[in-house]
């Protein structure tokens, strides 16, 4: 009985970039949505605001390294970054840089290929009938995919990169969107032994009843909050309507489907979902949410990973996803509580 690798996914999305002043203005970052966000409804538990950290600024080395701390102290293993490459292109990138170059933190790491366009709907609330593209996920091909496995080449080879069986972890978001994804994965496996790294491990997500296309080691399951039943009827259109409220899904429909898995994925659970932040009221709230529900949900899915025999991950979003609402680090109203709900669930007696 072996414990399973706890790894959440950190969104590199809290520093300024050339792309983001040119798209929405000087300075945005995540923090401009989460500080602008307001109560949409009697009780909207908005804004979340950070505890702690602050609102940092993720080229400061002394605050990834506080991240850090606080993930290790309380049971979080590794964080998964998103990466985001476009055709040679890579956004957000300068964290992740930043800790290879400097070593530090002594914290494990593994990159997560969000592999999608960003549009005007990406990070703010223009609605996603009237989006338009700010740049479009491509794959020209196997040139582009060997240029993308050489500049990812120094992170697989870092010391603190995450292995599964001895193997660097690649996440990749939307596998089933990657043409001919047989051919590129069999390729990074290929460039992945000439390069002296053995194997990749892949983890390829799913929605809902998806199947994570291609030869993947594991799928990561993740039920969206959007896919839950919503509340009908004529009355609830037309409040939605008059006061411009979001859609509600349960906590209790999330729950009950969250580790319905086959032997053969892992999960990817939520703590929280409140996308107002970024939507308004077009977003999506995740009702009955609770560090405690969270805890509960966690140790469930220990208790599953600790059953079986492979290497078992147990996925959380997010690390820092603060204007989704799904995030871990300390805030105003809670404190360290959804930590302490990570740590109370991997620390529970293995019996």
């Amino acid at each position: 009985m072996t414990d399973p690798t706890v790894v959440a996914f950190y969104l590199p999305q809290f520093h300024p970039t050339p792309q983001n002043d040119e798209w929405w203005g000087p300075g945005f970052t995540e923090w401009t949505n989460t500080a602008a966000a307001r109560p949409l409804y009697r009780r909207h538990a908005q804004p979340n605001l950070p505890g702690e950290l602050g609102f940092y600024d993720l080229r400061c080395a002394e605050t990834r390294a506080d991240q850090a701390a606080l993930a290790q102290m309380h049971g979080v293993q590794a964080f998964a970054y998103w990466h985001y490459w476009f055709g040679g292109t890579v956004l957000l990138g300068t964290p992740l840089r930043r800790v290879l170059a400097s070593g530090e933190p002594e914290f494990p790491f593994c990159v997560a290929w969000a592999n999608h366009s960003w549009t005007t709907s990406t990070w703010t609330g223009v609605p996603r009938q009237g989006a338009h593209v700010l740049i479009e996920q491509t794959y020209p091909g196997d040139d582009d995919h060997r240029r993308h496995f050489h500049h990812l080449l120094p992170y697989f080879e870092d010391p603190r990169y995450l292995r599964i069986a001895g193997r660097p972890l690649v996440y990749i978001h939307q596998p089933s969107s990657i043409p001919d994804i047989e051919r590129f994965i069999e390729l990074w496996r290929s460039l992945a032994a000439a390069n002296g790294l053995g194997d990749l491990w892949f983890v390829g997500e799913a929605w809902e009843q998806d199947i994570a296309v291609g030869s993947v080691d594991r799928t990561a399951r993740f039920h969206r909050p959007t896919s839950l039943p919503v509340r009908r009827g004529p009355l609830h259109r037309l409040e939605r309507r008059a006061l411009g409220r979001p859609v509600f899904r349960r906590w209790e429909d999330l729950a009950a489907r969250a580790l319905a898995l086959s032997d053969d994925e892992w999960p990817v659970l939520l703590p929280n979902w409140d996308t107002t932040p970024r939507r308004g009221r077009f977003g999506t709230v995740l009702q009955g949410t609770s560090p405690e529900a969270f805890a509960d949900l966690l140790g469930r899915a220990v208790r599953r990973a600790r059953s079986l025999e492979d290497p078992q991950v147990v996925f959380i979003k997010s690390w820092n996803e603060w204007a989704e609402g799904n995030y871990l680090e300390p805030d105003r109203v809670y404190g360290r509580a959804w930590l302490e709900a990570v740590r109370a669930s991997v620390s529970q007696d293995s019996d």
